[in-house]
């Protein structure tokens, strides 16, 4: 293989469960399994930040949330990052002489940054009914324009369960579906390209094309986990925060035929998603790049759909926080599955190592393994971090805790629907002080270090002469890892 070209497909809150790769037998995703039988499949793939922004942040840089600052969907990169001595992994990439393009939802601020990526073509958020994107034009030039879920029959009704009033190729996946392929045909052979895809769905609202739901009935969705009743206020706040205007669906009565029916619109979207990922590999193999061309596919988080009784995501249960993650390259033989944990922000020191790129000292990231590449090992644990909460997974152990006071411990292996919460079971006990040690003692690093730019001195100043004189300026921002 001559140097690779590089596509990296993230679909918004796709859960691994609704794949057939992944195990789905109530729904047909052929083309994204087919990804996962030509490559590589991640079974334990976690978005240490499941929330939309701080996932994003973290890919882009490589680096924990908890050292970006970005930690909810209401904080962004500095402007200054640069100056930081951090760069995004397009920046990197285009460094190695890569052509790089972002196609479809980024979640940037400003929605229109490059933040390294040379070539943009941008369909954001199906929330973002103002934002005058690509996507925002090419329905206003056929004489439509982004509606709310709530300009549609039902929506309240349905817990935002809807059928879309824009036909299916006039809707956002679709859109960015067949702009990723234009890139490919009129740009494909130009350079080594790396191009990242961002599929606004399967996201709420929960709005495919009639023709999607054909043969999804609801009642053959799997069932939704029961609520435990462990974390009531987190639940709470889950409600609370759908109310908002930009979902407006109250979610305190969240019925099971209710549940159901999300799912299978849900699944619907997914549906639509993987015949746009079919597209795209179409388009490779016309133009005669499939064989040099190394397809990464994830997600930034889960939802819930019904499970715990809440919707969304943004929390440390596998609904939330657990993603799909599959490598396709020409250079594997066959599927191979990996049950190796890792997190999604891995994707980044993948990428760049594919690429050719060195990983800067200070990125969190690591290469994934299986791949072949240096450095590749999978996690003895992971550190998630959101503005309201906090997590360690080690082993078949997950300790989580929220800043409504509650917290959870759980045994995946024994307990994989989170049922059963051991943080006050005293023969965990001991287990549960070791995991909040670890996690106490991570959080206080990452934190410190998230304070680099700020750094006057690392060591001591004492024996600095011009640190003694007069009109001493510290240096600001000191580069991270200086």
């Amino acid at each position: 293989m001559t140097v690779p070209n590089l596509v990296f497909i993230m679909p918004d809150q796709l859960r691994p469960d609704f794949l057939g790769c992944y195990g789905a037998d109530f729904i047909e995703t052929p083309h994204i399994d087919a990804l996962a039988a030509r490559g590589v499949r991640y079974t334990r793939a976690y978005s240490e930040h499941p929330i939309c922004v701080p996932a994003r942040a973290a890919l882009l840089t490589g680096m924990h949330a908890l050292r970006t600052g970005v930690l909810d969907n209401g904080l962004a990169l500095r402007p200054d990052y640069a100056a930081c001595g951090i760069a995004t992994w397009p920046e990197l990439l285009a460094g190695r002489g890569y052509a790089t393009a972002a196609v479809g939802k980024m979640h940037f601020y400003p929605w229109d940054a490059r933040l390294g990526f040379g070539y943009r073509r941008i369909a954001e958020d199906k929330r973002w009914l103002h934002v005058r994107d690509d996507y925002f034009h090419f329905l206003h030039a056929r004489g439509h324009r982004k509606y709310h879920g709530d300009e549609h029959e039902g929506y309240h009704e349905y817990k935002g369960a809807i059928v879309n009033r824009l036909p299916r190729e006039l809707q956002p996946d679709h859109f960015v579906g067949e702009e990723a392929c234009r890139f490919i045909r009129e740009y494909g052979d130009e350079a080594p390209f790396a191009l990242m895809v961002g599929f606004p769905g399967p996201h709420c609202p929960y709005d495919p094309a009639p023709e999607s739901l054909a043969g999804l009935d609801p009642a053959a969705m799997p069932a939704p986990i029961p609520d435990a009743g462990d974390t009531p206020r987190l639940r709470a706040g889950n409600i609370a925060g759908n109310r908002l205007p930009w979902n407006g669906v109250d979610y305190a009565e969240f019925t099971r035929e209710q549940m159901l029916r999300v799912r299978a619109h849900y699944a619907a979207l997914v549906r639509q998603v993987d015949d746009e990922v079919g597209a795209i590999v179409a388009a490779l193999r016309e133009a005669a790049l499939l064989e040099n061309t190394i397809i990464v596919f994830a997600s930034d988080h889960g939802d819930y759909l019904g499970d715990h009784g809440m919707i969304g995501k943004g929390h440390f249960y596998e609904s939330s926080c657990h993603v799909p993650l599959i490598v396709a390259s020409p250079g594997l033989a066959g599927a191979t599955t990996r049950d190796d944990l890792v997190a999604l922000t891995d994707v980044t020191a993948t990428l760049l190592r594919l690429g050719g790129a060195d990983l800067p000292p200070h990125m969190d990231a690591r290469p994934l393994p299986g791949l072949g590449l240096a450095e590749a090992t999978g996690r003895e644990r992971l550190i998630g971090a959101l503005g309201g909460g906090w997590m360690i997974q080690e082993g078949s152990w997950r300790l989580a805790k929220y800043a409504t006071g509650e917290a959870t411990l759980y045994n995946l292996a024994e307990d994989p629907q989170e049922g059963r919460n051991r943080l006050a079971d005293p023969a965990c006990t001991g287990l549960a002080r070791e995991l909040d040690a670890r996690l106490t003692t991570e959080v206080m690093r990452l934190t410190v270090e998230s304070h680099s730019p700020e750094r006057v001195y690392v060591h001591d100043l004492s024996g600095d002469p011009a640190f003694g004189r007069e009109g001493w300026q510290r240096p600001y921002p000191r580069p991270v890892g200086d």
